[in-house]
Order: C-alpha cells, then structure tokens, then sequence
C-alpha cells in the first residue's frame, strides 16, 4: 500500500508496520524524517516533484511517499476478549475517505476503542484514509465484519448500549451514555440501514435549527463522540 504525506510518515517509522520502500522527492529537506529512514536502513528512491506526484495521485504528498504493508484489520474476537473496552464507534457504510479518516482521527483523539466496518460496500483503509488519519490509523483499533446486524446481537450480549445516530431521534443531549456504548454513524447519502436501524437500543439526533437538515458524516460523529467521551 502506498501513504504519503510528513505526519503519515512520522507516525510509521515510529510504528512497527513493515516498510518495503521510500520514496522522496529530490527536494525533500526534512532532516528528522531522513534520519530515521537512514537509521533504519530502508531502501530510498529519490525522484522529481512531477514523479512522486503522478506516483501518489495527488501533489498533497509532501515530498514523500512509503510503500508499507496492507492494514491489519482485527475481528470481533478482539472486542470479545477485550474486558476494559467501553466505547466502540460503528460505521454504516460509509464510502467517502475523507469522512472515513477524519472519523478515525476524532476516535483516536477522544480514546474510542474500536471502529467497526462492514467488509462490503464501505469504504476500506487506503492511501487517503491514512493522509486525512493524519497519522491516527497507527494507534486505531478497526474490526472488519461480515454483517452489522450480527455484530450488533453480539454487542448487546456483551453489555454494550446500542445508539444509533439518524436524523429522527432522541436529542443527543438528552441522554447520559452511562455503561458500554456503541454509537453508529450512518452513511453520507442515506443514513443507517433500516436493518441497522432497527437493531440499535436508540436512536439520537443532532438538532437541526438551520435550512440544512444533515451535516456532514465526520462532523456530526466528533460532536457525538465528544459527548459520550463526558460519561467515560
């Protein structure tokens, strides 16, 4: 998988993820970066600006890129074993990148323990998740699983509460998020499944007083996630 970008890289040649190559621009000045890739002794290919751009698919790069190995998605198995975990966030098939790396840097800024994807018709962890992660997907938990109607039963049997975020709900505010939480974020375009919807314990809504009905994906998931985090 190729990532690119300064914090991307930053975060992991801090990690233990394997790197096959790096690639910098002729130009690249960054003296703590190029230190560690010195010290690790990472095999270097050094090119023009124009390059790297065409290589990356965006001229957002930074003057670096880092062919690294795929991402290590966890199973349901984690969170069954894991006895301190509280606050998971769910995705309901989200497609948008973007979305997808701002909510992962918001859950790795509040402490969330686990995001949950479905396998298909979601987006997955690609060279733009890991840019606009801004280096979060190195310290983020990410479950992969078959069937969110499934995976809910199972949360349920583990104690978790069970909200779903959708435009007809409960105001968030109104509720204190006491015990193991699970909160699930619609998608972009249509919201949750109305299987996911129905499966959930509540469903909560952000008011909206403004001409606008919906906000964006990642927004209204930091406003969420932030007032669950104040009974955590």
């Amino acid at each position: 998988m190729l990532v690119y970008g300064k914090n991307v890289a930053n975060e992991i040649l801090n990690s233990n993820k394997k790197i096959y190559k790096v690639f910098l621009d002729n130009n690249f000045k960054d003296e703590s970066i190029l230190n560690k890739i010195n010290k690790m002794n990472l095999h270097k290919f050094h090119m023009d600006k124009n390059k790297l751009d065409k290589m990356c698919g965006s001229s957002t790069n930074q003057g670096i890129a880092l062919d690294i190995e795929e991402f290590n998605y966890l199973s349901i198995n984690e969170i069954e074993k894991d006895d301190k975990s509280n606050f998971i966030v769910m995705l309901d098939s989200i497609e948008d990148p973007h979305n997808f790396g701002a909510i992962i840097r918001t859950c790795e800024c509040a402490g969330v323990d686990y995001i949950i994807i479905p396998k298909n018709r979601s987006v997955s962890v690609n060279s733009t998740v890991y840019k606009t992660s801004s280096g979060a997907l190195s310290y983020t938990k990410i479950v992969e699983v078959v069937n969110l109607s499934n995976t809910i039963r199972k949360l349920k049997d583990l104690g978790y509460w069970v909200y779903g975020s959708d435009a007809k709900g409960k105001d968030y505010r109104s509720i204190k998020y006491d015990g193991k939480t699970c909160l699930i974020i619609g998608s972009e375009g249509h919201g949750l499944k109305q299987i996911v919807s129905s499966s959930c314990d509540e469903i909560i809504s952000l008011p909206m007083k403004g001409k606008i009905n919906s906000l964006n994906a990642s927004v209204a998931s930091g406003i969420l996630i932030y007032e669950i985090m104040k009974y955590k």
